[in-house]
């Protein structure tokens, strides 16, 4: 049986190219492609003059520091804080950049530079993105520094919106309670002022039943007197307490200490009042009122020392923003890197314009 002699062998595929014939078609195109990459990088130099100097200021500090347990436990009751940073916050400073980064820091920024007109924004929020790309707040791995970097056309502007943020976390940081110890001033300021008009009423009172202060000193009052300093000891207890549950966990030990001691005054003070026997006549009403004044004058005193105590921890655990270097206007642009853009656009023309002559030359194949 004979093999048919119309068989044909397979067709080789000539439509493909080599690299040979790739590099061929841009050796003869080589003046093109050159000639595009510099047209390329002319355009890119005209870019890149016609932009205008961005200058970058810095400003370093270190952020408050806070030190032993109250540090501690004031951190742990930051939740509601938490949310500036958008979740967690992971150290004390990614707590203080989030301050710096907040809407109460950004508007006084805003208002103080005028940022609506000179961003030529309407909207204010539409202002706090676009001063938000100009600002980069960074903390530093290893010293814990927190950097803060502005972007302005203007050099002294710059420095000077880069300070204003460290202002701006100064205010944050005597605005919020953030250390148990400021909680513990605030809380404390707040009862002496309270403790204070009641003192006022109760002396006004006791001079009404017809003594006098002066004259306080020559009465027997020591059991009057015993008994307003025990009660005002309760009321300090009960008010250190009240302190402690907003910044400690329940359960604590220092709770629960406070909590015996609490207990210990309650009852010492309840075997007084029931040893106790009130005079009758015009002596009842006097005893009252000294009882009165008395342990508003020993609550008074009892919560100056609570005040001051927490002045003397809340200086110490401190919300003080130390500047390690202010910002101070920079002498150089930072943008835009003009010889970069010009190398970047001769790079790119001479890479489109190949990657065209490739192509026509494969479409030719």
């Amino acid at each position: 049986m004979q093999q048919n002699s119309n068989s044909t062998p397979p067709a080789q595929d000539d439509d493909l190219i080599t690299l040979g014939e790739l590099w061929e078609a841009l050796r003869q195109r080589w003046k093109t492609i050159a000639l595009t990459g510099l047209g390329c990088g002319a355009l890119g130099a005209a870019v890149a003059f016609m932009l205008p100097p961005i200058y970058t200021a810095q400003a370093v500090i270190l952020p408050p520091q806070q030190q032993g347990s109250a540090a501690a436990s004031a951190l742990g009751s930051l939740g509601a804080l938490a949310g500036l940073a958008g979740g967690t916050v992971k150290s004390p400073a990614d707590q203080y950049i989030a301050f710096m980064l907040s809407t109460t820091v950004e508007d006084r920024v805003i208002d103080q530079f005028k940022l609506n007109d000179l961003y030529d924004e309407k909207y204010r929020s539409a202002t706090r993105k676009h001063l938000e790309k100009n600002v980069n707040i960074t903390a530093g791995k290893k010293d814990g520094l927190i950097t803060i970097e502005v972007d302005d056309k203007d050099p002294k502007r710059a420095a000077e919106m880069a300070n204003a943020f460290v202002e701006g976390l100064r205010f944050m940081t005597n605005r919020l309670a953030v250390t148990e110890a400021q909680q513990r001033r605030a809380f404390f300021e707040n009862k002496l002022q309270e403790t204070k008009e009641h003192l006022t009423n109760a002396q006004i009172a006791l001079q009404g039943t017809g003594y006098n202060p002066d004259a306080l000193k020559a009465e027997p009052t020591a059991t009057a007197e015993s008994y307003a300093r025990l009660r005002a000891e309760v009321t300090a207890a009960e008010a250190k307490l009240q302190s402690l549950r907003h910044s400690l966990a329940p359960g604590a030990p220092e709770m629960a200490q406070q909590q015996a001691v609490l207990d210990t005054l309650r009852a010492e003070m309840s075997r007084m009042e029931k040893a106790d026997t009130n005079p009758s006549g015009k002596g009842a009403d006097y005893i009252s009122k000294l009882r009165e004044f008395k342990y508003q004058e020993t609550l008074f005193e009892l919560f100056s020392r609570q005040y001051e105590a927490a002045r003397v921890d809340e200086s110490r655990e401190g919300a003080l923003v130390q500047v390690v270097d202010p910002a101070t206007p920079p002498d150089r642009k930072s943008k835009p890197k003009r010889t970069l853009i010009m190398l970047g656009s001769v790079f790119a023309g001479l890479f489109l314009a190949a990657l065209w002559v490739l192509s026509r030359a494969i479409r030719r194949a």
